[in-house]
């Protein structure tokens, strides 16, 4: 299956158990991969047959940056389903959500979640 990546889109937003995060925010980077046919978009060069990269974006950005949640792991499963309800070209879709500035103590780059879902029937 062909995929499509999109790297660590840095996005602003609520999320998080601690009241700080609720109240200052903070920074976090999606990264997605879309498993889906692209044989029809590269030998036709029409967008129209392809997942449109900004509208994955557009799409990521509304989460991120809308209603606040608890866990990442609940960000991450709303992106993956609003992929999947959103393309229907989309076979599965993996999403990686990392937190680069946790408010925990301990000395490390950053903690994340990744999810992979597919589509089913």
């Amino acid at each position: 299956m062909d995929k499509i990546f999109m790297n660590e889109m840095e996005l602003y937003g609520y999320h998080g158990v601690f009241p700080e995060e609720a109240k200052l925010g903070q920074r976090f980077r999606v990264s997605v991969v879309i498993e889906t046919d692209l044989q029809p978009a590269g030998l036709s060069d029409a967008l129209e047959k392809t997942i449109n990269y900004a509208e994955v974006y557009d799409l990521c950005k509304e989460i991120v940056e809308g209603k606040r949640y608890q866990l990442i792991e609940a960000v991450a499963e709303q992106i993956a389903a609003a992929i999947l309800d959103s393309f229907t070209m989309a076979h599965s879709t993996t999403i990686k959500v990392i937190k680069p500035n946790p408010p925990i103590p301990g000395i490390y780059e950053s903690v994340a979640v990744e999810i992979t879902r597919r589509r089913h029937g």
